[in-house]
């Protein structure tokens, strides 16, 4: 069993409790939902189960190494497995964030627009910043079987050339990751912010013509 740098993981520990903070402070996650995670080393740093996001304890937070096994830390969130295997199957992921925002969990019920797409690309910044965003079907909070579904779009899409940086969970909200948590922030808001616009205009806009998508590709090489 080999255990992360301690630096490393202070440092990880810190950026977790201020995440989950500034979420909470902004209304991206309420009472105990949603969790949050980092890449340490050959291991992992997860928020526990039915955590307050906006109240992290840092010495709470779970620490998980390679195999799986805790290490530290109170027991690890349930959808662990989920993240285990978002790191896996993206080797550039070394965040994950998973909130049950409103405007998203809302378009799950409602209707997205597709199961490839929730959202069309209706502004630029939502091409850019978070590109394709594909439905998962619903089963239960921390279900193994939603991680064989995940990683099988990632592949899906990677080899696209279209690589994902988020998925939408029917009726539990997003989860999204990156390099660095704020990059995976920037994600989730503007995901959020986008499904927000969507609702509010009750889905009317049409999507951005072929050759605007076309110009963001060329000129800012987004994943669409």
């Amino acid at each position: 069993m080999t255990r992360p740098a301690s630096a490393a993981v202070d440092e990880a520990r810190a950026e977790i409790v201020r995440v989950g903070t500034s979420l909470f402070a902004r209304g991206y996650v309420h009472a105990s939902a949603g969790n949050i995670s980092a890449r340490v080393g050959d291991g992992h740093l997860i928020t526990p189960t039915d955590a307050a996001l906006g109240f992290l304890e840092p010495e709470r937070l779970a620490l998980v190494d390679a195999g799986g096994e805790q290490i530290a830390g109170d027991r690890a969130s349930k959808t662990l497995t989920l993240h285990r295997r978002i790191y896996e199957a993206d080797p550039t992921a070394r965040f994950v964030v998973h909130t049950h925002s409103t405007h998203l969990v809302a378009l799950t019920l409602a209707g997205v627009w597709s199961e490839d797409d929730v959202l069309p690309p209706i502004t630029p910044y939502y091409v850019m910043k978070v590109g394709h965003v594909p439905l998962v079907p619903y089963h239960r909070p921390g279900d193994p079987r939603v991680a064989d579904l995940v990683t099988a779009r990632i592949a899906d899409r990677a080899a696209s050339g279209t690589p994902i940086r988020a998925v939408l969970l029917d009726r539990l909200g997003p989860v999204v990751w990156g390099p660095d948590a704020a990059t995976a922030l920037a994600v989730l808001e503007e995901l959020e912010e986008t499904a927000r616009l969507w609702l509010l205009t009750d889905r009317r806009p049409e999507p951005l013509p072929t050759h605007a998508l076309g110009e963001l590709r060329s000129v800012f090489d987004a994943a669409w």
